[in-house]
């Protein structure tokens, strides 16, 4: 049996790191490349040529969506609903993973895994319960009645992730501040908040991913069209007899845009809310 060189072996490891690489972007951006292509095609070539360039780029799908005051009347109601959704959950996450980091009480640890139980259960298999129960709070066709069971269904990780994140804060800071009489409440807004922006985005990015793009909820609770999100727009490219599937990867296409923006403005925070022991443990 030939002896490889060191050389040898770490040129093998890293083509077969650079050829991992590329087999996961490729999965990645193969997608994406589809979807947003498929805007600038007719139906006929999209069908014929799904991967390829288009022959001539046709911008209707895109101008049409965008002209459209029904289209910025459900973009604002997706900004309103998501703006609530992510800011609830920041503030109650927030402050009930302090609670289970920092404060000890009895039954502590049952509770904890009580909340965290709540990663374990899919949204679609609690709509039936979910609908009734909104539906007798006479929240059906409210923004609230989206907003609600979106918080409920972010609170789980959220938690896991902060309480994490002030588990790695020092216990001396904290200590240092009850000796000086500085109390819960005022040491959380004054002390770890400020201290915790890298996971705030990284939660944030997440919560907001996530309303942004649901489209099971929003279509169950609510039959009133004023009342729409943006994911529920697609249902304007379906008919009875078929689909307008250029239109609906345009609209696909501006739907993910702004959480990729998003996303590229707040990498730094969560690269460091992450790497700062977020899903350690």
């Amino acid at each position: 049996m030939t002896a490889h060189s060191p050389s040898e072996i770490s040129y093998s490891a890293h083509a077969a790191r650079w050829g991992l690489m590329f087999i996961t972007a490729l999965f990645v951006l193969l997608p994406f490349w589809i979807t947003v292509l498929g805007g600038f095609k007719t139906q006929g070539e999209l069908s014929a040529n799904p991967l390829g360039l288009p022959k001539v780029w046709q911008t209707e799908a895109y101008t049409d969506i965008l002209v459209s005051p029904k289209t910025w009347h459900m973009l604002g109601n997706s900004v309103l609903i998501t703006g609530f959704t992510v800011a609830l959950v920041l503030i109650l996450a927030s402050m009930l993973a302090f609670t289970f980091s920092h404060i000890k009480f009895a039954g502590r640890n049952y509770l904890y895994s009580y909340v965290i139980l709540g990663m374990m259960f899919p949204g679609a298999t609690a709509i039936l319960p979910l609908f009734i129960k909104i539906r007798d709070l006479g929240l059906l066709d409210t923004y609230a009645g989206v907003i609600l069971p979106q918080v409920a269904f972010g609170l789980a990780m959220s938690v896991l992730l902060f309480r994490t994140f002030f588990e790695q804060l020092p216990k001396d800071l904290f200590e240092a501040a009850l000796v000086d009489g500085c109390g819960y409440g005022r040491f959380f807004w004054r002390i770890v908040i400020p201290l915790s922006q890298p996971i705030l985005a990284t939660v944030g990015v997440f919560v907001l991913v996530q309303s942004w793009n649901n489209y099971i909820f929003p279509l169950i609770m609510l039959n009133d069209q004023s009342v729409y999100p943006w994911p529920l727009g697609l249902m304007e490219f379906r008919g009875q007899y078929g689909a307008e599937w250029n239109r609906i990867l345009a609209y696909i296409t501006i739907t993910i845009l702004p959480a990729v923006v998003f996303f590229l403005f707040a990498q730094k925070y969560i690269v460091a809310g992450l790497t700062g022991g977020a899903v350690k443990g």
